[in-house]
């Protein structure tokens, strides 16, 4: 089987095979923690992060693995990134660290990492595994920002709100009030609005998927058909 190239991980990852969009994977924390934006970009990059370390891990232990321990022992490799990730959240980003709460160590579990871990980084080496993952985790780090960005903006009428939760002192400046005297839309910051925006996401994902397609066909060079005429001939006795 011949190795995907940089360009095709990088386009799957960010649009053909979207994790979030495409594949529906993470739906939980995804919908769970997408209200406001500084919720969902540090939930991004922390499944980002572990994403490409662990396909990166996982590739150098694929020849040394048995079969009959390899998701047990890609959990374990996953779990211990996540764990790592987590204690560097409690060190330098604490109040972050508490609103997510139990998502953070929902990471092990996110559908997306060990699908990459066991269907990829398994069986390529490590160069393409933590490209894949970097991807991937890139895809899926960005539906999160669109998400929760979309649903602050509709739901207070601003966007990067309390963004020195991640960044520090230095982002306190950073909110936008993009509707002054803006009433808020409650519906968008409940989860019930996170399953609507992502369906509207995923609905303008296909339509532009549609749309693409039918440009490419309408750019191909329409081949005239020629037809032949059959002369038939007959004896009548």
């Amino acid at each position: 089987m011949a190795n995907p190239s940089y360009r095709e991980l990088t386009f799957n990852g960010l649009w053909k095979n979207n994790p979030a969009l495409v594949q529906l994977l993470g739906l939980c924390p995804l919908l769970g923690v997408s209200n406001s934006t500084v919720n969902a970009l540090g939930l991004g990059l922390a499944t980002a992060l572990v994403l490409t370390c662990s396909n990166l891990a996982v590739s150098l232990v694929r020849g040394v693995v048995n079969t009959a321990v390899r998701l047990p022992a890609f959990v374990m490799i996953i779990a211990a990134l996540t764990t790592c990730i987590e204690l560097l959240m409690q060190a330098f980003t604490y109040e972050l660290y508490q609103i997510l709460g139990i998502f953070i160590p929902l990471i092990t579990t996110n559908c997306v990492i060990l699908g990459r871990a066991d269907g990829f980084a398994a069986k390529h080496n490590p160069a393409l595994a933590s490209f894949d993952g970097l991807m991937m985790g890139f895809g899926f780090c960005l539906v999160l920002v669109v998400l929760g960005g979309l649903r602050e903006l509709f739901g207070t009428g601003a966007l990067f709100a309390n963004m020195h939760l991640l960044f520090g002192p230095v982002a306190a400046d950073w909110q936008v009030t993009v509707f002054p005297e803006y009433k808020g839309f409650l519906l968008a910051i409940l989860p019930p609005g996170a399953f609507l925006v992502l369906g509207l996401l995923i609905a303008l994902k296909n339509r532009v998927d549609e749309s693409l397609a039918e440009r490419a066909k309408a750019r191909q060079p329409q081949v005239p058909v020629q037809s032949r005429r059959v002369r038939v001939t007959g004896v009548i006795e």
